[in-house]
């Protein structure tokens, strides 16, 4: 049974900084491109960064870039997502994903995390 376990959400003021953690187990992680996506209430489900299997390639959306970093640990089976300067625009359910694929863009994950709210407040 795969299964991606997220954490590190929570409450931070405008400006400050979160790291989210994703921790898989079921499948053989370093096969996996993992990617965050993040839906705020009343949007849909958004990109916000993926990397390769081998950490070598990262892909960002426009609104993250330069903020957000994305990094993985295949000897621990656990992807990253460092957030710096945190906007209130932010503030979403942050979603980890996995996808046997060879690049770094993910747009039909084979699995998703439970998620994690992130809530930034101005």
């Amino acid at each position: 049974q795969v299964r991606l376990v997220e954490s590190g959400g929570g409450l931070v003021q405008a400006g400050g900084s979160l790291r989210l953690s994703c921790a898989a187990s079921g499948l053989t992680f370093s096969r996996y491109a993992m990617g965050w996506f993040r839906q705020a209430p009343g949007k849909e489900r958004e990109f916000v960064a993926a990397i390769t299997w081998s950490g070598g390639n990262t892909n960002y959306a426009d609104s993250v870039k330069g903020r957000f970093t994305i990094s993985r640990d295949n000897a621990k089976n656990t992807v990253y997502l460092q957030m710096n300067f945190l906007k209130p625009d932010d503030t979403a359910v942050y979603y980890c994903a996995a996808a046997r694929l060879v690049g770094v863009v993910i747009t039909a994950p084979d699995y998703w995390g439970q998620g994690t709210q992130v809530t930034v407040s101005a």
